[in-house]
C-alpha cells in the first residue's frame, strides 16, 4: 500500500489535476489494502469524455510505476450530492 501510495501522490494525482479533475477525498483501508477516492470533474465535457481523455494521454501511459498492476479490483460510482456543498 505505501508504494501504491507513493506512484499515486507523485503521478495519478498531479495528472488527474491537470487534466481538471478535483480529488475531493482520499482514504487508506488499514490492513484491508483498500484505496478509495472521490474524483470529480465539473468541465464542459463530461465526466466520461474527460476521463477517457486521461486515459489516452502520452502522460498516463509514461505514468512510472504504472499505477495499473497494482489495482487487484475497481468501482466507479456516478454520485449526486444531498446535501448543498
Amino acid at each position: 500500500m505505501e508504494e501504491w501510495l507513493e506512484g499515486w501522490t507523485r503521478g495519478v494525482l498531479p495528472l488527474r489535476e491537470k487534466f481538471g479533475f478535483r480529488i475531493d477525498g482520499a482514504w487508506v483501508v488499514r490492513g484491508e489494502n483498500i484505496f478509495v477516492w472521490i474524483l470529480t470533474y465539473d468541465g464542459p465535457e463530461g465526466f466520461e469524455a474527460r476521463d477517457a481523455a486521461y486515459y489516452a494521454s502520452p502522460e498516463r501511459k509514461a505514468l512510472r510505476p504504472d499505477p495499473a498492476p497494482w489495482i487487484e479490483k475497481s468501482e466507479s460510482y456516478i454520485m449526486a450530492p444531498v446535501l448543498p456543498p
